[in-house]
């Protein structure tokens, strides 16, 4: 798999991309090798997906995100998503999975309640499963 490809599933070419470019079944080893990178890789790598409600920056990412437009919905995802990235330092990343962005609410309200380090790998993995299911959708 090339790095063109790797970086259109998981929205930017970063050194990550690049590292899983190199290696056998990249998908297949993208959860062990991130686990492996360092801080500033990790919230790199987070940094390149869009924020959950906020303009996407892809039309596969748009499709993912859900339909959900309404406004006060919309308005309390983007202040999570402030008070999230205020906190941790990193964008909140999560696998929608087709959920309506209202679902999303709790979930990110229950993720500001835990440790950095927990969100950190959670957001990457998270990242993965993203990833690893836009190429079986592909």
């Amino acid at each position: 798999m090339t790095a063109e490809q790797l970086a259109e599933l998981f929205e930017g070419r970063t050194r990550f991309v690049e590292q899983l470019a190199l290696v056998e079944d990249p998908l297949g080893r993208a959860r062990e090798l991130a686990r492996e990178l360092n801080d500033a890789d990790k919230r790199d790598v987070l940094g390149a997906h869009p924020a959950i409600g906020a303009k996407a920056s892809s039309a596969r990412s748009a499709a993912e995100q859900g339909t959900d437009d309404d406004p006060a919905v919309l308005v309390e995802l983007a202040e999570l998503n402030r008070a999230y990235e205020e906190k941790f330092g990193f964008r909140f990343v999560v696998f929608v999975n087709g959920r309506e962005r209202r679902e999303l609410v709790p979930l990110l309200r229950e993720r500001l309640e835990r440790t950095r380090d927990e969100e950190l790998e959670t957001g990457v993995d998270e990242l993965v499963q993203i990833a690893v299911s836009r190429w079986h959708s592909s």
